[in-house]
């Protein structure tokens, strides 16, 4: 179902993505939007157990479109080093692909929330008030990742460069 890369050398391991994955702070979230346009908007996310969790408000174009049609694919770039005298980028980027869910388990979104603000916020004062504060006001969303993806630029593989 999904494609094969092409420049298989370039294709990173499942573990180095997953690194990738758990070290960046934000990734871009496609979607089916309105009128048949995709949509692609940047969320802050917590990688955690395979999945990609991220919160969401209660409603607007990003949940309409995950009730809509739940496939989704999120893109995340470590590297991205332009190198002008030799007329490219040396990059290293992951793509997902899924299925995203709103999580209606209450316990289920509060371990997805606590897994996201302890990203962001780790050991922080206040930070158990604030999820309680929050809690009734957001969705949390999870994909359920089926093909993960990582590419490094040729000038990288191996550690050339």
């Amino acid at each position: 179902m999904f494609r094969e890369m092409r420049r298989k050398r370039q294709l990173l391991s499942d573990e180095e993505s997953e690194a990738i994955l758990r070290k960046m702070t934000h990734g871009v979230l496609a979607l089916h939007g309105d009128g048949g346009y995709p949509y692609a908007v940047p969320v802050s996310y917590v990688y955690a157990d395979g999945k990609i969790y991220f919160h969401s408000a209660l409603e607007g174009h990003k949940v309409d479109a995950i009730r809509r049609d739940a496939r989704v694919s999120f893109c995340v770039v470590e590297q991205d080093d332009v190198k002008p005298a030799e007329f490219t980028t040396y990059f290293r980027s992951v793509i997902a692909f899924g299925k995203a869910r709103i999580l209606s388990d209450e316990a289920e979104k509060r371990a997805a929330l606590e897994r996201l603000a302890g990203k962001y916020s780790p050991g922080e004062a206040g930070l158990e008030a604030e999820i309680l504060k929050d809690f009734r006001h957001l969705l949390m969303v999870c994909i359920d990742i089926e093909h993960l993806t990582g590419k490094e630029a040729i000038e990288l593989v191996g550690g050339k460069k």
